[in-house]
């Protein structure tokens, strides 16, 4: 099975090392100064949990140097999709699945649903419909990822912590398609099971996203500081509420409580920043329109007030822009 990665940073960089060591015949799409490290000395990842490896894999910053390949994993952030989408082309032949592992509410969110939002556009997550006129949803699969990294010098990936990269369908299926993957993604020593509601899993991940993300970015507090700081805490778990109330709305029954969501995050939070506050430090655009403005979106359409997580969506964008 052929491999493409499309963004080769700090998860999708992780991702391609840990497959191309076991065996997968994969290419990475990366650009800039990284790119330049992985082409002349090859992709370094320093991980106290899967151990350092230095790999030589295939690296271009044009797609149309590796044409069409058996899965392409979307590597980027949410707001790059829209750029991307439309290069994917050369990549793509009518049986490539295209996994996608972008936080919050995903742009195939809608599609194939029941009720009254089947195939509802989300114009936060994708702008204009470019990602969907670009991508048959028919071919996408669901991912998480639960990972902790970051790019250290150009080609060195620093993995903190996770190797959990739940997959699902859309429709719940146990295809052959996803069942392949599962495997490949296991035999690479990742965690990958198969989910039968991969969009409860999407909103279970938004509960700490949506929160604590945003506050990360006002307060430049670490996950650990801020689940150890009560005012902190408490604003989170609130936004937590409504966002309970929101998936509801759009007919998601989140089966774990905020404060249980919560205690989860603290056993592993640390002095682990999130990524949005990294972006934030480095300069680069933050995923608020996917990870919060999507969740407003449908606040919308759902009728919920929401007033908390209101505020700190308008808050984070008066300082970020």
């Amino acid at each position: 099975m052929k491999f493409a990665i499309y963004g080769a940073g700090a998860i999708g960089g992780f991702l391609g090392a840990r497959l191309h060591r076991a065996g997968v015949d994969i290419s990475l799409i990366a650009r800039g100064a990284h790119l330049e490290a992985i082409q002349t000395t090859g992709l370094h990842v320093r991980s106290k949990v899967v151990g350092d490896s230095c790999s030589n894999i295939p690296a271009t910053s044009d797609p149309a140097d590796i044409g069409q390949v058996d899965a392409i994993v979307l590597a980027v952030k949410s707001h790059a999709i829209t750029t991307i989408a439309p290069k994917l082309a050369p990549l793509l032949s009518p049986t490539t699945v295209v996994v996608t592992t972008q936080n919050g509410i995903p742009w195939w969110y809608f599609h194939g649903t029941a009720g009254s939002l089947t195939d509802t556009h989300l114009e936060s997550v994708d702008p204009g419909g470019v990602i969907a006129e670009s991508i048959d949803a028919k071919q996408v699969v669901g991912c998480l990822a639960y990972c902790s990294a970051s790019i250290g010098d150009p080609g060195v990936i620093e993995h903190l912590e996770g190797v959990r990269f739940p997959l699902g369908e859309p429709d719940g299926s146990r295809s052959d398609r996803i069942k392949h993957l599962a495997n490949i993604f296991e035999r690479a020593g990742l965690k990958a099971p198969i989910r039968r509601n991969i969009r409860h899993d999407v909103w279970v991940k938004i509960l700490g996203n949506a929160a604590f993300n945003p506050l990360s970015v006002l307060t430049r507090l670490t996950l650990g500081e801020m689940v150890s700081d009560p005012p902190t805490r408490e604003l989170a778990r609130t936004v937590m509420e409504e966002i309970t109330q929101i998936a509801a709305g759009v007919g998601v029954k989140i089966k774990i409580s905020p404060e249980k969501r919560i205690e989860a995050i603290a056993r592993q939070a640390g002095d682990h920043k999130t990524s949005m506050l990294q972006d934030v430090e480095a300069g680069r655009p933050i995923e608020i329109e996917a990870i919060v403005g999507a969740v407003i979106e449908l606040a919308d359409k759902a009728g919920v007030a929401a007033p908390k997580i209101r505020e700190l969506y308008n808050r984070v964008l008066s300082i970020s822009h």
